[in-house]
């Protein structure tokens, strides 16, 4: 863990309806939900007011590629609002989420709730996995995860 950066990260799930968020630690020990942010006009503001909040040194945006690794639909989508998010103050990177969202609906079925009951939290728990996933790999690699977003 010696290459780690330490500080506050928060991962975002884009969705076309919620953005999802979460935390982790300053140590990256455990990613934690956050919010559901409700996707429209006001999305990026409220994301970029979690990240002051928290202090956090970057921004983990998901990126959904498809199972071989090509762009899908959301992928454009996910891109622009990491763009959108790197115009403001903190370093955003985009880190590969394939089946972060598939992960989060069978763990909450596991958990026994229904699909429709965890609409609510799904983007949150899509959020920690992705965002657990990225500093995961930065403590085994010792590099940061993903690739940066350029604020232009």
């Amino acid at each position: 863990m010696s290459d780690f950066r330490r500080g506050v990260r928060l991962g975002v799930d884009v969705g076309k309806a919620r953005v999802g968020v979460a935390r982790c630690d300053p140590d990256g020990m455990l990613a934690t939900p956050v919010e559901t942010v409700p996707r429209n006009d006001e999305s990026i503001r409220r994301v970029l007011e979690l990240a002051n909040e928290f202090d956090a040194i970057e921004i983990v945006v998901g990126l959904p590629l498809s199972l071989n690794g090509t762009d899908t639909a959301s992928t454009a989508d996910a891109r622009d609002f990491a763009a959108s998010l790197a115009r403001g103050s903190r370093p955003v990177r985009l880190s590969d989420e394939r089946l972060s969202t598939v992960s989060a609906h069978a763990a909450l079925r596991q958990s026994g709730r229904s699909q429709r009951n965890s609409r609510s939290i799904v983007d949150q728990v899509a959020a920690v996995i992705l965002l657990q996933n990225a500093i995961d790999v930065e403590k085994r690699s010792g590099r940061a995860p993903g690739i940066p977003v350029s604020s232009a």
